[in-house]
């Protein structure tokens, strides 16, 4: 399918992505936020999420699946930061509606996380709270993928991974929709990784699978909450296309949302009225789920530059991966 402007999930028009690396010493992580629209409180979108397996310390993710409705940002982080970023977004959302607390109820803020602790030192709870604030105010429609924010210590396939974004382009009459997908890439094992459907690298060890991925979608298609769950559920075949069979220890999670709805917070009618699309074409948005959830897991490869980490742990990049491969054949 056709992609976007900047291949990102910032092609749905008002979603911005911030980074804020923290980089010092054994510390190698940091915090990504998506913004899905501006004073996302007031003016709630549709949402959905689907755990496909729980082993995963997310926050938000409970009242989503009761209300069906995003209320905040979407923050990712690594596994032992989540209190700490969670507070942050809540300190945010006060700051920008006075009403929260008062006149109102309380807010749902939303925190996803993976393990980094392989690259960084993750016992030093280095994350801060004025490190959410600054990835919110770094917010822009061309972010930057690969090693930064929440992806700055994350492994994907025993590679160096972290974030990846990719999008679709949907044609449905005369009108143009886009569907975007943003991911914290951190699990698989080298000699599982599909390209172009077939296994081409060694065994790194015989470690199982406990790695993790948080998959964002957006779009201004107009979807209800039960679409986007049905959007969400369809990720596991993203990721069976580059190779990852869910393992035990694996945490993998969809949150989708839409910007082509709106639900007011402070509205008093009786009765809402929201466009849906006709489920006679929402093929077209699973197709798009898939091609941009995968190629935003390969942009988190190629994205990616080799890092020595704690205790001199290394994650080499997907390019010096082929790289060393290439010598070695060479060589015998």
């Amino acid at each position: 399918m056709e992609k976007g402007r900047y291949n990102k999930i910032s092609d749905v028009a008002g979603v911005l992505v911030g980074h804020r690396t923290v980089e010092e010493g054994d510390v190698h992580t940091g915090v990504t936020v998506i913004l899905p629209r501006p004073q996302i409180f007031r003016h709630k979108c549709p949402a959905a999420v689907h755990v496909i397996n729980g082993f995963g310390k997310t926050s938000g993710l409970l009242q989503i699946e009761e209300m069906g409705v995003l209320e905040s940002p979407i923050a990712l982080t690594n596994t032992l930061s989540v209190g700490v970023v969670q507070q942050a977004l809540v300190r945010h959302m006060l700051a920008e509606n006075k009403e929260i607390g008062t006149l109102t109820g309380t807010v749902n803020v939303v925190v996803g996380e993976c393990n980094d602790s392989y690259l960084n030192d993750i016992r030093a709870c280095r994350v801060q709270e004025v490190d959410v604030f600054s990835a919110i105010a770094d917010a822009r429609a061309d972010f930057a993928l690969g090693s930064v924010g929440a992806g700055r210590g994350m492994s994907c396939f025993e590679m160096k991974g972290g974030i990846g974004s990719a999008s679709r382009i949907i044609p449905i009459g005369n009108e143009r929709y886009t569907l975007g997908a943003l991911v914290l890439t951190n699990f698989g094992r080298k000699e599982d990784f599909l390209k172009g459907g077939s296994a081409f690298l060694p065994a790194e060890n015989s470690a199982p699978e406990q790695g993790s991925i948080l998959m964002i979608l957006a779009s201004d298609l107009p979807l209800s909450s039960r679409q986007l769950k049905r959007l969400c559920r369809r990720t596991p075949a993203a990721l069976a296309r580059v190779g990852s069979w869910l393992g035990n220890g694996s945490g993998d999670i969809a949150i989708a949302f839409s910007t082509g709805n709106e639900v007011s917070h402070f509205s008093s009618a009786a009765i809402q009225t929201m466009h849906v699309l006709n489920e006679n074409y929402i093929d077209l948005a699973f197709r798009a789920a898939i091609e941009a959830c995968e190629e935003a897991i390969l942009s988190s490869l190629h994205a990616s530059e080799t890092l020595i980490g704690k205790d001199g742990h290394v994650r080499y990049s997907l390019k010096d991966t082929l790289a060393q491969m290439k010598k070695s054949n060479e060589n015998t």
